[in-house]
């Protein structure tokens, strides 16, 4: 087979996906979709060929974002938990895009995440989904994610008010400029240990 006969397979392959993308997505089968959607994410997150489950949870980060709902949602944030980085950006790029369109489904999300009192991964990237969307409820929000167990939540939580830049945060997070636990940044492929202490001051500075 010729070069341009695999790009033409290519682009038949993606035609034939936007076409079934089309058919699932009809309106008439939302609630069937929803229940379906739901399933599938919760097989594909443990599935034991990682490399097929990634390729399924990067495509059902996208679906599920065009479904409202609050199981999609929860599908959306369970996703924001997997180990693979690319599923992770894949589903924080989905939460962000239905925050901006549907913020209240999102914010909802979040708290039955909180009060639930999730510990995965998702812990840590929904304190920058919130800081991204800036909403104006973000704070309250966010003040919950200071009062997680895990140091390395609060301090996503910490960062993610850095970027806020929300007056208001000053208290919360002078709370934290004596906090001596330790916990690990990550920045691009580096990584550093510091305070939250430390972290909550440079957070100050940047409010000013």
């Amino acid at each position: 087979m010729s070069l341009a006969d695999e790009l033409h397979r290519i682009f038949d392959a993606d035609r034939t996906m936007r076409q079934a993308e089309s058919a699932l997505l009809r309106p008439e089968s939302s609630n069937e979709l929803v229940a379906l959607l739901a399933r599938q994410t919760e097989e594909a997150l443990v599935l034991a060929d990682r490399a097929e489950a990634v390729m399924r949870l990067e495509r059902l980060a996208d679906l599920c974002a065009q479904v409202h709902g609050p199981e999609m949602t929860d599908a959306l944030i369970a996703i924001l938990s997997d180990s693979e980085p690319r599923v992770r950006v894949a589903a924080g790029e989905a939460l962000r895009d239905v925050g901006f369109e549907r913020y209240a489904e999102v914010a909802r999300g979040i708290e039955r995440a909180l009060d639930r009192g999730d510990q995965g991964l998702a812990m840590c990237e929904l304190p920058w989904v919130l800081a991204e969307i800036a909403e104006p409820s973000a704070l309250p929000l966010l003040r919950r994610f200071l009062d997680h167990p895990s140091a390395e939540v609060v301090a996503a939580a910490i960062e993610a008010l850095s970027q806020l830049q929300d007056p208001e945060s000053v208290a919360d997070l002078q709370r934290f400029t004596d906090d001596k636990r330790i916990v690990t940044i990550e920045d691009f492929e580096d990584e550093t240990k510091t305070t939250l202490g430390e972290l909550a001051r440079e957070a100050l500075e940047v409010l000013g």
